[in-house]
């Protein structure tokens, strides 16, 4: 491994040659934010290279997982790398929600390489006034 510092020597970034230490994931993991609006949960990956055909979403009220595959457009043996930080192949991530949604109306769109998945909230703590008779 090797240490560079940016121009204030302040922030030390580690970089791994793709020679020294070759990767031993067998399936990568995506960055995810979870966040909710007034009727939604949301969630929202960067998956730049990956097509909507590579990209498999199951949804239950209470789980979300995001599987697929990121291919290279083009092959480079191992020994040309200087560096290889990208991942390429097989992620997946399941996300436990924090609420119940409606799995039968949830959406997911890709723009700018950002997946957002929408996700409609069960009302389930509605107050409910009964009469007494």
């Amino acid at each position: 491994m090797e240490d560079y510092f940016d121009d204030n020597d302040n922030l030390e970034v580690k970089l791994t040659s793709a020679k020294k230490e070759p990767r031993q994931e067998s399936e990568g993991q995506l960055t995810i934010d979870v966040f909710q609006t007034e009727d939604d949960v949301v969630i929202q990956s960067t998956i730049a290279g990956v097509s909507d055909k590579d990209l498999d979403i199951s949804v239950t009220n209470d789980m979300v997982t995001i599987k697929g595959a990121r291919a290279p457009e083009q092959k480079i043996g191992p020994s040309n790398y200087y560096y290889q930080e990208l991942y390429w192949g097989p992620f997946s991530r399941s996300i436990i929600l924090p609420v119940d949604v409606d799995a039968d109306n949830a959406k997911a769109s890709i723009k700018n390489g950002i997946l957002t998945i929408r996700l409609p909230k069960l009302d389930r703590i509605r107050t409910k006034k009964i009469k007494v008779s």
